[in-house]
């Protein structure tokens, strides 16, 4: 019963194979062997983008961090969700790999920027001018560190306001499998016929072992990107084994079919929970996140049989009232099965 994060499942049988593959022969390293040459070409076909710039990494912090680096100005404002990851979850980073730029946070339910206060915020900034931070560019996550899924035509709307202040859009994608399946459209739909400019694509979490791919849909921006990765000490030598995780991971719609399966396991826990005695959804349940609510006596039964979640916030304590419900964090994998949902349901009374 692991429900901690989508991070810690293994990864996926083919994944590993792909890996052991590469792990033959002799090839030119930093990304000159026929896999990489291979994974961008795959892609670009993945996202009807023949032009696109594809780079490996293998943190979504980097995927993330240099994305906004090729996108503003140390000066520049970042909008963001006050919930996004990159606000929550990245330690500085964005500020640090763009040399300073300041994070402006947009509001709005289930952690998705609502378009009004988006608007609002950006023509809020940089009203005095020099002594202000300057509009630089806006970043969306999908799927978002709630749970919900964006459609193409919500990332449009966004990328449209952003568009009316000549600002460029990033996608944070950790989970953007997750959020295409939930949605129902290609990934070319809900990035750069979007208004997406840069997105980090996520396959970490996903059943890759370590790997996340930017893609810059305006080759223009190419160049900035590889000096950024190089400087920072992200170009791995052994760039092979990023690209066979990579590659292996859109073979056959590899990580549409982990995330389908990871998204309807989560499908099946958030009905469970909202059946249960005092149970409560918080957020809905899009892509493969349950945010809900029990009372602390099944919190006490789940977590004393095995079960591994998080309570969401923190700070929340097991010891009190038992009838008093504590908000929970539950992310299901492409690892997790019915039986393991079934027996924590069971412990829910």
């Amino acid at each position: 019963m692991f429900f901690a994060s989508d991070n810690t499942s293994g990864a996926a049988p083919e994944i590993m194979a792909a890996l052991a593959a590469a792990n033959t022969g002799h090839v030119p390293s930093y990304g000159a062997d026929p896999l990489t040459q291979a994974v961008t070409a795959r892609v670009r076909e993945v996202f009807e983008a023949p032009q696109a710039a594809v780079y490996l990494v293998a943190t979504g912090t980097v995927a993330n961090t240099l994305s906004c680096a090729i996108l503003t100005q140390p000066w520049g404002a970042i909008f963001c969700h006050r919930n996004a990851h990159i606000e929550e979850d990245e330690c500085g980073a964005p500020e640090f790999f763009t040399g300073g730029s300041k994070l402006v946070l947009v509001d709005g339910p289930h952690a998705k920027m609502v378009p009004e206060a988006l608007h609002r915020t950006i023509a809020h900034t940089a009203r005095a001018g020099v002594h202000n931070v300057q509009r630089g560019m806006v970043s969306i996550t999908n799927a978002t560190e709630a749970g919900a899924v964006y459609s193409p035509a919500e990332v449009a709307e966004l990328t449209a306001i952003a568009r009316s202040f000549d600002l460029p859009v990033h996608m944070d994608g950790a989970r953007f499998a997750n959020a295409l399946v939930a949605a129902g459209c290609t990934p070319a739909e809900m990035t750069w016929k979007a208004g997406v400019d840069v997105l980090s694509f996520g396959g970490t979490k996903n059943g890759c072992m370590g790997v996340e791919a930017v893609v810059i849909f305006d080759p223009k921006r190419a160049w900035e990107f590889e000096l950024r990765r190089k400087r920072s000490g992200h170009l791995f030598s052994k760039h092979r084994f990023l690209a066979a995780q990579m590659l292996a991971y859109l073979e056959g719609n590899l990580w549409l079919r982990l995330a389908t399966h990871a998204n309807a396991m989560a499908a099946r826990l958030s009905t469970g929970i909202a059946k249960a005695p005092g149970a409560s959804l918080i957020h809905p349940t899009e892509a493969n996140a349950v945010f809900a609510a029990f009372p602390r006596v099944a919190h006490r039964a789940a977590q004393g049989a095995g079960a591994a979640y998080y309570l969401w916030p923190f700070d929340q304590s097991l010891e009190g009232p038992g009838e008093e419900p504590l908000a929970a964090r539950l992310v299901c994998s492409w690892a997790t099965s019915e039986a393991e949902i079934d027996s924590f349901l069971g412990h829910l009374g």
